[in-house]
């Protein structure tokens, strides 16, 4: 072989150069070519749920409509892990830090809720006989693992479809439909778990049981009089599902028990619902908020405590208001029964509960039917005050982490009936009861008609024209701090539901969400939600990430937007370009596609990526 020297007095200097440029380039372009062949992939993983046909194995749902022909149709980068898009976005920097996710490895970590699951605290429970251990253990610190998909999941089937069969793959759970197969809760067919409709009362279907209410009173006007109801124990939640029919929105509410996630599929099929449970603490409702409570053999003992658990109900129920109970001592006659009914009797007369109908349908299921006072004049006139008048101080707190009361709140105002909120749709833009006069808050009517306003306009000119937000294919969403609820009022046409959030340590602005028609929930963002995995389709966040990073970490907050988010479904945040800085990395960290728009709107989409092998590796 010649020596350097030889090929430089030999004048070959040129040739080498340029054979070791030659190289050089060769090396950048495999290895670019490499890199961009390990991003394309992984992006194609993140993007998969968005490019899934609409018919076959998984089933789609497009949440971004198509952009406008004049703009580019490149898809978005992949960077850090996540897909990212900057819009007007050039103070934002795309620089990922590392995070080291890791699954959550424990037993049923599939449907992990974290402060319904902390077992070592549930074991360390002095006595389960007021049902403590189905209320909220929050572990700490919170868990940052991230929850696994099921084996096989699919994009769930879309509404209104998924209220009648969805796909069992994604809640493979069969243990309910053995236990309920004699009662029509739901049954298995093939992929699907099928809903026909029935349940323990609704012997000849779920609509012909609501028409039977309507038939035996009229009053009720579903729809109209009566907007929002309540569902204790619901089961599968048909009854709520069903009454969306009538334009009735209905919380459905039950424990994480025995009866295998209720509540998982009634979410999974677009139904609203949650899980709580009416143990040894108030439900996360305000005072005075639904025109009707429902119970169809939920299985709680209503005098327990002193009636604690009725009235908790009496409580959450607006003055005027309606509870139907259909449950077996309504109608039958052995002695058990009867001891509960006469027990039954005794309480509701003491409440000053009236008994407007009692009734048997025609297959033999009885509902008895009580409406709250509208005046305190009964229980003035009671011979002996039990339950007792409640301390008006403590019925002010917000219904968070607090015990149960055994006493009665007294109607605020007189002559209540005529306070009743406006017919719907009426009610949902008119002035709620609720809110009467100024608040050092800054709860105000003016604040409030301007709310109202602004997410009109936002929806329609930024979420829908600028994001490009198809809302006509989202089912569940959930605006994570609600204020007035302005922004699921501005999506009421839309074939959506919304749960609308307000955080514990903000304005309580929950009674005029219920005021007006609407359905939602207290909570404290730094400790999980009431709901299983993969039930949200869409997350809203307007302004809330400020206060909250005052008293937890946001990456705890992201981890659990991750967990209730389903695969393909969106996050948009609304933050100050400081705080966008310190979520945006997080979320690329996760895979999620991230674009922006106006320095301070920020779009996530989740995509399919877990860690495996415990690790971070896709």
């Amino acid at each position: 072989m010649a020596s350097f020297q030889t090929l430089l007095h030999e004048r070959k200097y040129p040739f080498m150069f340029s054979f070791a440029l030659l190289l050089l380039c060769v090396s950048v372009l495999l290895f670019t070519n490499n890199r961009f062949s390990v991003l394309t992939a992984d992006l194609d993983k993140s993007q998969s749920i968005s490019n899934i046909q609409a018919t076959g194995r998984q089933n789609s749902r497009p949440f971004l409509r198509n952009r406008d022909s004049n703009r580019s149709a490149a898809p978005p980068t992949s960077q850090g892990g996540g897909g990212v898009t900057d819009s007007n976005d050039d103070d934002i920097s795309n620089e990922t830090p590392q995070f080291d996710w890791r699954i959550c490895r424990l037993a049923g970590a599939v449907d992990y809720i974290p402060c319904l699951d902390n077992w070592k605290a549930i074991k360390a429970l002095p006595s389960r006989r007021h049902m403590e251990h189905r209320e909220r253990h929050c572990p700490s610190p919170s868990p940052r693992c991230l929850v696994p998909l099921p084996q096989r999941y699919r994009i769930p089937v879309p509404w209104p479809k998924s209220r009648d069969m969805i796909w069992f793959d994604n809640v493979p759970h069969p243990k309910l439909v053995e236990y309920k197969k004699d009662q029509n809760w739901v049954t298995k067919s093939d992929d699907y778990l099928v809903f026909p409709g029935g349940g323990t009362q609704f012997k000849q279907g779920v609509n012909n049981y609501i028409d039977f209410i309507e038939g035996i009173l009229p009053n009720l006007e579903w729809g109209k009089r009566t907007r929002v109801v309540l569902d204790v124990g619901c089961g599968v939640a048909s009854f709520g599902g069903y009454l969306l029919d009538k334009n009735v929105l209905t919380m459905s509410v039950a424990p994480k028990d025995e009866h295998e996630a209720q509540i998982q599929f009634a979410l999974e099929r677009g139904i609203p619902s949650m899980l709580s449970v009416i143990g040894t603490q108030r439900l996360t409702f305000p005072s005075n908020s639904f025109d009707v409570i429902h119970c169809a053999r939920c299985r709680v003992h209503w005098d327990a405590d002193g009636g604690k658990p009725l009235l908790e109900l009496n409580r959450v129920l607006r003055p005027g208001g309606y509870f139907i109970w259909s449950a077996t001592p309504v109608y039958r006659d052995d002695e058990r029964d009867q001891s509960v009914w006469k027990a039954m009797v005794t309480l509701t007369k003491n409440m000053c509960w009236e008994t407007v109908e009692k009734n048997v349908d025609t297959t033999g299921i009885g509902v008895v039917i009580y409406q709250k006072p509208t005046s305190n004049s009964c229980y003035e006139e009671r011979k002996e005050s039990f339950p007792p008048l409640c301390d008006e101080k403590n019925m002010a707190v917000i219904s968070w982490y607090v015990p149960l009361n055994n006493c009665l709140p007294l109607i605020q105002y007189a002559d209540m009936e005529k306070k009743w909120p406006n017919p719907w749709p009426e009610r949902l833009s008119s002035r709620p009861f609720s809110l009467s006069g100024e608040s050092s808050s800054g709860i105000t009517l003016k604040a409030f008609y301007e709310d109202s306003d602004h997410w009109a306009t936002l929806v329609s000119g930024v979420y829908v024209q600028g994001l490009s937000v198809n809302f006509s294919s989202i089912r569940n969403v959930m605006d994570m701090n609600a204020g007035y609820g302005g922004f699921a009022a501005a999506l009421v046409s839309e074939p959506l539901w919304v749960m609308n959030v307000v955080p514990v340590d903000g304005p309580d602005t929950l009674p005029i969400i219920f005021d007006r028609g609407l359905i939602g929930t207290y909570h404290d963002w730094c400790e999980s939600f009431n709901t299983y995995p993969r039930t949200y389709d869409l997350l809203h966040s307007s302004y809330l990430f400020g206060n909250i990073t005052q008293r937890c970490d946001v990456v705890d907050v992201a981890v659990e937007m991750d967990r209730i988010l389903r695969p393909g479904g969106l996050v948009i945040i609304q933050e100050s370009v400081d705080m966008i800085r310190k979520i945006r990395p997080i979320l690329a960290s996760l895979h999620w596609e991230i674009s922006f728009h106006e320095n301070q709107f920020l779009v996530g989409r989740k995509g399919l990526w877990r860690p495996v092998n415990g690790g971070s590796e896709t």
